[in-house]
């Protein structure tokens, strides 16, 4: 098993180099082993582009007869936009296939094996199978459950805030977590802000460097009101800005908007608020499947008390702010309800605590 899993985390290698490129399709990585020896790698590197498991394929040539396949996730097995990969594989003279996880679709999960076995191919189950489930962690959720799959990260200080009581924050965090914060930021499909801290900090929301990612900016606007000269409207990513409105926005607003080249889309409001389910269920719909949201205090509570936060990234630096800070969440719970997450990870970073929460 040894080998095996590392084996595995060469494709996950290759899988990771996809990252944030795919939607809607999942990242995948695959590799081709001969005596032991990787001979061929690839991975899927755009919607519409050749999956994992042929680029593999091709690169590996003549020496796939025989071979093995590593691959991150099972293996296609229906026409789209490429055909299926369980073609390719029988095609290449495959011998063994080894696959991280099974695909999430429930009307694909498992056809392939059937086929592959079939077709007198030995097919072991689940290598590394929690690493690669959380390679597609964004495309499983949205899978399953028609919603985008929601990373919250915060920036705080050891009291919990995000800006001391003047609202300045950069930078709380330390260069080595900020650099984390530009990883999240590249395997994302969109980046989600709320619009105090666009008017208070005017990010790009870009990653840095893009490294080819261009992530969608989703931008909430209820009332139409966010400045026109906003970087997220007139810097050169604007076509990635997608605004959402209520029904109090002008018609103006929309024009206006679309005079900038920035996309807009209706929201549904609830009490006066966003309707955030409804809204992500429409990104979601339109091939959004993982979501990075870098605050505010506000946005983050609404979207908590919605039970829609998959995971937390929190960055925490080593100082104190104080009461007239402003805090990560503004919202509050009693004891009894509060919202409660398990730590996955901890990393120290520079002198900052990196820590990832599911709940």
């Amino acid at each position: 098993m040894t080998n095996q899993a590392s084996l595995m985390r060469e494709a996950l290698a290759e899988a990771a180099k996809g990252r944030g490129l795919t939607a809607p399709n999942p990242a995948v990585g695959a590799v081709v082993v001969k005596d032991g020896n990787i001979v061929g790698r690839g991975f899927h590197a755009k919607a519409g582009a050749p999956h994992a498991e042929p680029m593999a394929i091709a690169d590996a040539g003549a020496a796939t007869a025989g071979a093995d396949l590593y691959v991150t996730l099972e293996p296609c097995c229906t026409h789209g936009r490429t055909p299926p990969c369980t073609e390719a594989i029988q095609s290449a003279g495959i011998r063994r296939v080894f696959v991280g996880c099974t695909d999430p679709n429930p009307a694909h999960a498992g056809r392939a094996y059937a086929i592959l076995r079939g077709a007198g191919i030995d097919v072991i189950e689940d290598v590394l199978r929690e690493e690669c489930a959380d390679m597609i962690r964004g495309f499983a959720h949205a899978q399953t459950t028609g919603l985008p799959y929601l990373t919250l990260k915060l920036g705080t200080s050891l009291d919990g805030r995000i800006a001391d009581a003047a609202g300045a924050s950069q930078w709380i965090t330390g260069p080595e977590c900020r650099e984390g914060v530009q990883e999240l930021r590249r395997q994302v499909d969109a980046i989600l802000v709320g619009s105090e801290t666009l008017r208070q900090d005017n990010p790009s929301l870009m990653p840095r460097p893009p490294q080819g990612r261009a992530p969608w900016r989703i931008v909430p606007d209820r009332l139409g009101r966010l400045p026109l000269d906003l970087k997220v409207f007139t810097d050169e990513f604007s076509a990635r800005t997608l605004c959402v409105l209520g029904p109090e926005a002008s018609d103006a607003r929309r024009q206006a908007l679309e005079a900038l080249g920035v996309s807009w889309m209706d929201g549904a409001t609830e009490a006066g608020h966003l309707d955030w389910p409804s809204i992500l269920t429409a990104l979601c719909q339109r091939g959004v499947q993982h979501i990075l949201c870098e605050g505010g205090g506000v946005l983050a509570a609404a979207l908590l008390r919605q039970n829609l936060v998959r995971e937390i990234f929190w960055g925490q630096a080593p100082i104190l702010l104080g009461q007239g800070g402003r805090p990560a969440v503004a919202g509050d719970w009693s004891l009894a309800k509060a919202p409660e997450f398990q730590r996955k990870s901890l990393e120290v970073l520079g002198r900052d605590l990196w820590m990832r929460f599911t709940p």
